[in-house]
């Protein structure tokens, strides 16, 4: 039970049992048939072998997680949302889209408003693809133009040298929502330096940036129960605000190699000394104004 947690002011009566917002899962079929792998994947690189959108629920709803912001992954399905897509069509109100646009291509924002209503609320960008050249180029530039126009939200993945990138084109394009992912991976090598926790609590200057509190598993000691982030999770409290951060899981890859859902829950319920306010910002109005409103 969440205990604290409130319940009051839900959207949907449909989730007045699972009142709880996971901003941040992949999901993929092992129907590999069905829905093809990229880049020449195959089903035995599929890790976990199946991770569908009914498993994900069957961890989510014990602890009263009841809508999930499912994530385009690259590595198995490249720029192609259509599982995902699929999913949030087959559950209506249950899952929210963060989909993959390929910005190199022609007129990539030109795609975004149709894939609005196919509840495409946001769009992963990453510094992974393209390195240095990732924020560059007329393409991203419209992206960012439309989504201030559509309200889609910019989500980054990215490490921390790429934060001095993103704060210069959240000043380019203030009227532009923009989620980070996963504190930039600050102290996925083990480290939580200061400079890099610099950085982005400089971000919360743009009043459109919002940050995900996820991927516990990757960062410092990566190890349950996460008690080492919180003062990093402190103090990116303290600049945005709850109401600008998020919780998020990253399953699957938070329920493998021994650590659960319900830990990555536990630390902000639990163990930070958070209020019950703050709580359903963390848990649910943050992510319900973004990807479900």
């Amino acid at each position: 039970m969440l205990g604290s947690l409130p319940v009051s002011a839900i959207a949907d009566e449909k989730f007045s049992e699972h009142p709880l917002i996971d901003a941040h899962s992949h999901v993929w079929s092992p129907d590999t048939d069905k829905w093809p792998l990229a880049g020449g994947k195959t089903k035995a690189d599929l890790d976990p072998p199946s991770f569908t959108p009914e498993e994900l629920l069957k961890l989510a709803h014990p602890e009263r997680v009841g809508r999930v912001v499912l994530i385009q992954h690259h590595t198995y399905h490249s720029w192609d949302n259509s599982y995902l897509i699929d999913c949030a069509a087959r559950m209506p109100g249950t899952f929210a889209v963060t989909g993959m646009l390929d910005d190199t291509q022609a007129n990539p924002a030109q795609q975004m408003r149709p894939l609005l209503e196919k509840r495409v609320r946001g769009f992963r960008i990453t510094s992974w693809l393209r390195k240095e050249k990732w924020l560059s180029g007329d393409g991203m530039a419209a992206m960012w133009r439309t989504g201030a126009e559509t309200g889609q939200a910019m989500c980054c993945l990215i490490n921390p040298e790429d934060l001095p990138g993103v704060d210069a084109i959240c000043a380019k394009h203030p009227d532009t929502t923009v989620v980070i992912d996963h504190f930039a991976r600050i102290g996925v090598d083990g480290e939580i330096r200061s400079a890099d926790l610099k950085n982005l609590l400089a971000l919360a200057k743009h009043k459109r940036v919002n940050v995900k509190l996820s991927a516990y598993y990757a960062l410092g000691k990566k190890q349950e129960p996460y008690e080492d982030l919180l003062p990093m999770i402190r103090q990116v409290l303290t600049a945005f605000g709850p109401d600008r951060c998020m919780w998020a899981s990253d399953a699957p890859y938070q329920v493998v190699k021994g650590h659960t859902y319900g830990a990555s829950i536990a630390l902000l319920r639990d163990r930070a000394g958070l209020s019950a306010g703050d709580k359903e910002h963390l848990f649910r109005k943050t992510a319900e104004r973004i990807y479900f409103s």
